[in-house]
Formats: C-alpha cells, structure tokens, sequence
C-alpha cells in the first residue's frame, strides 16, 4: 500500500525552496548594489573634500607649494560610524608637502576628475580618492596631488543596513506567499473533498458516472474513474447473469438427476436401473453442455468489457476446414452427411478460438435440428471485400416468424424435443459483434433448411 503524502505540504514545501533559492540570489544582488550606491554616495563627498583642499593649494613667493588645510571639509567625511580621515598633499613628482606622509597615493589619472579605490593603511581597510591639480604663479604652473582617505565603517554598516532591510522584506513576502498558498490550495482542494464525501455516501451497489463538478485538472481523473465503474457494472452485470442462467438452466438437469438417483434406489432389476442410470447420465450431459456454454458467454462477455481481444490476420478457409472434419465422426453418428466447400485461401481479423467456438455453434445446431438423413454444408466464399461463412442444412429449418426470437438467449425453434439450452445462436452473436461481422439466418437454397451466413470484413 503506497503511503499518502499532503499536498498542501508539498507544494508549500516546493514554494519556500524555490523562493528560498531567488531570495538568496536577489540578496546577493542587492549587497552589490547597496555597496555600489554608498560607495557613490560617500566617494562623492570624498571628492568634494579632495576638492576643498586642492583649492587652498597656492605658489609661495620662493616658488614652493602652500596649503592651509579646511579642516572643515574634513569634517565632512566624519560620521556615527566614528571613521577617521586622513590626507596628504604632494607637490611635483617626490616633493611631499604635508600630511600621512605614508598614505597610499593612486598613480592612475583621469583628467581633472579623482580616482577612486579601495586599499588599506595601517591595517585598516580605506577608501582613497586622487586629485591632481596645478597652482598657478602667473608665469608658469606647478602640479600637485592631493588624497584622501577614510575607513570604511560607515560604508559597510550601509550595505549592512540596506540588506537586512531587504531581507525583512524578502522574509515578509516569503511568509505572506507561504500564507497565500495554504489558504489557496485550501479553497482549491473543497472540490475534491466534496468528491470524496459524494463517492463516500454512495452504496457499494451504486456504481453509476460521477458527476461531481470538478477543476479541469482533476476531470481526466473522475473519466477514469467514471469508466472505471462502467467497466466494474458490466463485469457485475455478467456475473448476475451468468449465476442467474446457471442456476436456472442447471435446476432442471439437476432436479432429473436427483429423481433418476432416487428411482435407481428402488429399482428391482438390472435392466431397471441401467434404464434410470442412462437417464441420469444423459441429463449430466445436457448439464454439461449447458455449463460449457455458459462459461463461454461469461467468456465473451468479459471480452467485450475489457475491449482487449487480441484480433489478427487469420485463414478462415483453414480453420473452417479443420472444425469440420473434427465434427464429422458426431455428424456421422448423428446421420448426418457433413461437407465443406471452399478452396482458397480467405484472411479476416479475429480470434481463431473464438471464430472455432462461433463454427462449432453453427455446426452443432444444424447437427442436432436438422434430422436423420439431413445434409449440413460449411461453405467460405469471398468478395471484394468481405468473407461470408455458410452453414447450410436441410432439415425442417425455423418459421420466419421465429428467425429473430432465437438470436436471444434461452430461446429454441419450435423443436423442443431435442436437447439444448437456446445459447447457440446467441453466442454465434456476440462473437459476430466483437470482430464487427454480421449473423444472417434465413432459408436455404431451395426453400428448404437454414441457412446460416456471417460476413467478415476481408482483411
């Protein structure tokens, strides 16, 4: 027995994961930018600073470089993050004016506008911008460099800050979402509660179509079903009425045995009692041929609900063929003269055990109806497209009147005296329908007789 599973839980399970997995790589997104923007932000004011100094940069009257540090565009880059600011100003290539003198310099240039870069000083992780600029002297122009630095505190905690924001509002959604999806998949599931409360109300002998309205997803699994129970009734209904015929056929075969037994008690000679043993034998026999062909209803039946016979190619010329000369010892012991006609090869699709079970039928019947003295023809003959199977007698044959009464079950020609159970010709029926060919009866050649004909599609 396989083990349920919720699916509910699963498809929340699936919906955290998968939102886990993008939420990751979203967060992982926004640290880049967060750390892009207040790099922006703060390498902006750290320009504006550098700036600040270059322009208290001036040429002394000896020709050296001056500066009178705005220590108020250093208090720019302060902040609760408590970072410190360092500085330094060179003049031309290897003078050092003023400042960290060991304070990393970026060599790289961009005009008149500052590089920026992360480096370290003094153990610490810094954020460094570069200006170079020149001070004029009227006559001739002197360059310098001016950089500074921060820590990167106040940067960090940003990102930090940006981030954990993020990911509470990630958290929310994911949390929102989770809530969403049970409550959804709750109202989504009623329909199939409501189908499992109406399949659970029905009575073991109910197995009509459900027609519980139901999402389209889960209607190919209510056809199944429904076809299901169309299969299970048929299937019940064969067995009804195979019990239901056994029982009735078999009573009356039974109920002589039983008689033929108690008269056999009383008998008073040999001769008596071998009288009485032959009537109860001859009724084991019809009770056997009406239980054979009971069982080869039930057979058919079952075939026809499972719509699974394995039909091919066969030779109906040659199966004919074989049935007849089987059949011609219990013709002959009958008095009857059985033939065959037919002497090419014809190719229907069916099932030959079935198709030798149709032919035995037919043969069977005109063996037992016809008469002492009587001529019964199996013929094959074929057309364009169809292959005709004849069984034709001589005998009395059926009224005209009766040719449609005995395609049913359990009804005889106007002959009752010889034994049978009506199933021949019902048989011959149903095997007909099965491989779509077609049972006509009517009267032989010259009037006299039946003739039995089946048109196969030819293959």
């Amino acid at each position: 027995m396989t083990s349920a599973y919720s699916l509910r839980r699963r498809l929340l399970f699936w919906l955290l994961i998968s939102t886990a997995v993008l939420g990751v790589v979203a967060l992982a997104d926004t640290y880049r930018e967060a750390v892009q923007t207040s790099n922006i932000v703060s390498d902006r004011v750290l320009a504006g600073s550098a700036l600040a100094i270059a322009e208290r940069v001036v040429v002394a009257e000896d020709g050296s470089l001056q500066v009178d540090i705005p220590y108020v565009a250093l208090e720019m880059l302060t902040s609760a993050a408590q970072d410190r600011v360092f500085y330094r100003v060179d003049g031309p290539p290897g003078a050092f004016i003023t400042g960290y003198q060991a304070l990393p310099v970026l060599k790289e240039t961009q005009g008149d506008n500052a590089v920026f870069a992360d480096d370290s000083f003094r153990n610490e992780p810094i954020r460094v911008a570069t200006l170079r600029r020149s001070a004029s002297t009227g006559i001739r122009s002197v360059p310098f460099t001016v950089t500074v630095a921060e820590t990167t505190i106040a940067r960090r905690q940003l990102a930090r800050a940006i981030l954990l924001r993020s990911a509470l509002r990630l958290s929310v959604m994911i949390a929102g979402a989770a809530v969403i999806v049970w409550i959804s998949v709750t109202v989504a599931l009623r329909p199939l509660y409501k189908l499992r409360d109406a399949i659970g109300e029905r009575s073991p002998d109910d197995l009509h179509p459900i027609e519980q309205s139901v999402p389209s997803e889960v209607q190919p699994l209510v056809d199944t079903v429904n076809g299901f129970m169309v299969r299970l009734e048929q299937a019940l209904d064969a067995l009804r009425n195979f019990t239901g015929n056994a029982s009735h056929q078999l009573r009356t075969p039974l109920a002589i045995i039983r008689t033929q037994l108690a008269l056999s008690s009383r008998a008073t000679s040999l001769q008596e009692a071998q009288a009485v043993a032959l009537k109860g034998d001859q009724a084991v026999a019809h009770a056997e041929r009406v239980l054979a062909q009971l069982l080869l209803m039930a057979k058919i039946d079952a075939a026809a609900a499972r719509e699974a016979l394995t039909a091919s190619a066969i030779d109906l010329t040659a199966i004919a063929q074989e049935i007849t000369g089987e059949l011609i010892p219990t013709a002959s012991a009958a008095g009857i003269d059985l033939g065959f006609e037919g002497d090419r090869p014809e190719h229907v699709r069916a099932e030959p055990l079935l198709i030798g079970e149709l032919l035995r039928n037919l043969v069977g019947n005109a063996i037992a109806y016809a008469g002492t003295g009587a001529e019964v023809t199996v013929r094959i003959s074929g057309a364009q497209d169809a292959v005709r199977l004849e069984v034709e007698d001589n005998g009395p044959g059926i009224a005209a009147t009766r040719l449609d009464a005995v395609r049913q079950r359990f009804s005889r020609g106007t002959d009752t005296t010889t034994p049978g159970a009506g199933l021949g010709l019902p048989i011959v029926e149903e095997i007909c329908e099965l491989f779509n060919a077609r049972l006509d009866l009517g009267a032989g050649g010259d009037g006299r007789g039946l003739k039995a004909v089946v048109r196969f599609e030819k293959v």
